[in-house]
């Protein structure tokens, strides 16, 4: 009697299991995976107010020990057999525009939400939300997307005094974007650190919130920071999800939102596997028994052939 299949086998934490007919020789793997959208963008001001500061893109991640934005516990196995799937790197978002959102095989990540500001005043949700917008009438910080990221923080008002409104910091994947108060703008929440390339790194914090007069909102983990005085946010850096800066303004001048930080997507599958993009910027080291491909920006389109 002929051998038609074979039982599955355990490569580490990686599952591969043979399936072997005469019109079939597939396999099925267990990607570890890191995937981040695209930051939001801070928000603009003109006149005497404030921009809210843009939120992280939204952060997933299965690698044992490790956590998912939004306080979540780290995710479960993602299987896929051989055959080629969709990968995106998100961009960025420009000031008061939500990023993109990252794409590997079926997981998407949601992208940041942009802060409030002059022509926006209500900061947009996300994988993380932007902060709330500082003027006469202040808005609220938005709301996060579950298990990805944080909500942002709130702005102030002053109807007596503008020099008593700021920016309320974006959300980030570790934590909530804080409240602006009367002398500050908000900081930017946290993000959440990753080992999947070999070493730690944080990523996905929240920009930090502008303030016309006083101190600006800071930032930490690919975040920008928030504008002091009549400048613009501080631009979020790229490959990591963060949210843009919230722009300040004391005179009528117009000062703009810093931009949001592009997205990245990392996964890892045993040595010796076939990977193939397709429009795709990545590159690869090993990392104990498996290689890890870091893919830092995409075509339209772009695929990876894996298997």
């Amino acid at each position: 009697m002929a051998v038609t299949s074979m039982a599955n086998s355990s490569i580490r934490d990686f599952t591969k299991s043979n399936n072997m007919s005469p019109v079939t020789n597939r396999f099925v793997f267990s990607p570890r995976y890191l995937v981040i959208a695209g930051g939001g963008g801070g928000g603009t001001s003109t006149g005497f107010s404030s921009g809210g500061a843009g939120g992280a893109g939204g952060y997933r991640c299965n690698l044992p020990g490790e956590t998912s934005g939004g306080g979540a516990t780290v995710e479960g196995s993602l299987l896929i057999t051989t055959g080629v799937y969709s990968v995106t790197v998100g961009a960025g978002g420009a000031a008061q525009t939500s990023g993109s959102p990252s794409v590997f095989a079926s997981i998407t990540s949601t992208a940041g939400g942009f802060g409030g500001g002059s022509s926006a005043n209500t900061p947009a949700s996300g994988g993380s939300g932007g902060g709330g917008f500082g003027a006469e009438t202040a808005t609220s910080g938005a709301v996060g997307t579950s298990n990805q990221g944080f909500a942002g923080g709130d702005g102030t008002a002053s109807a007596v005094d503008s020099a008593l409104q700021s920016g309320g910091g974006g959300g980030g994947a570790g934590s909530v974007g804080a409240n602006a108060t009367t002398s500050a703008g908000g900081n930017g929440g946290a993000g959440v650190s990753s080992s999947i390339t070999g070493s730690s790194v944080a990523r996905a914090g929240g920009g930090g919130g502008g303030k016309r007069t006083g101190g600006a909102g800071t930032a930490t983990a690919g975040g920008g920071a928030g504008a002091n005085g009549a400048t613009a946010g501080s631009n979020a850096t790229v490959n990591t999800g963060g949210g843009g800066g919230g722009g300040a303004s004391n005179s009528s001048s117009t000062q703009t939102g810093g931009l949001g930080g592009s997205g990245l997507v990392v996964f890892s599958v045993p040595i010796g596997t076939a990977v193939l993009f397709s429009g795709a910027t990545a590159a690869n080291a090993t990392v104990g028994l498996n290689t890890v491909y870091t893919v830092t920006a995409t075509d339209p389109g772009s695929t990876v052939t894996i298997g």
